[in-house]
């Protein structure tokens, strides 16, 4: 995921930001990067990085602390809600099957938490469902079919994304830290003798 110094612009502009986290780079040719301006001298190039990587473990402390984050609060909620709209889109069909027949169909349902009542549902084609903050709307059974699969396909679009962003976060941190630690900090030590 990190990016080396021989890569053109234009490989840049067409990569994917994440979260607008600027991306490490990884120095595979220390003369170059040590000719760049800002690196006069290790000191300064070292510097440059170690602020790098105070800033990625920075976002970092913060992805990690429940209250700063509210991007793992989302993706927490997007994990609960992936599995409720698969459920809910079971049931819509089971009823779809059912709607022909003229029996009732026999279920259980959430009265409160851990507190089930059993029902009789007559054969219908409406439904309703709870969309939060207190609304409930009705629904054709086909529309909220369509309604749901479309919710349970930006939910789950969102959460891949989201992901991908905490996961190329993670890389940068790593990137950064080899280079302030590792590699660079290595080559420099002929320079300070």
């Amino acid at each position: 995921m990190a990016a080396t110094i021989d890569n053109s612009n234009a490989v840049q502009a067409t990569k994917r930001k994440h979260l607008g986290i600027p991306e490490a780079v990884f120095v595979e040719d220390v003369d170059s990067f040590m000719k760049q301006p800002g690196n006069e001298t290790a000191d300064a190039a070292l510097r440059k990085l170690d602020e790098q990587y105070q800033k990625y473990k920075y976002m970092e402390l913060n992805l990690s602390q429940k209250k700063l984050s509210p991007l793992l609060s989302l993706v927490r909620r997007l994990k609960n809600q992936i599995p409720q709209i698969t459920q809910t889109l079971e049931i819509l069909r089971h009823m779809q099957k059912k709607k022909e027949t003229t029996e009732p169909m026999e279920t259980h349902f959430l009265l409160a938490d851990n507190v089930y009542c059993k029902a009789s549902v007559p054969p219908t084609d409406k439904v309703c469902l709870w969309l939060g903050a207190n609304v409930m709307l009705e629904y054709d059974i086909d529309e909220a079919q369509a309604l749901l699969e479309k919710n349970l396909t930006t939910a789950s679009r969102n959460l891949e994304t989201l992901e991908e962003d905490l996961d190329f976060l993670r890389d940068q941190f790593t990137t950064t830290e080899i280079m302030s630690e590792g590699s660079l900090a290595s080559s420099f030590l002929p320079a300070f003798s």
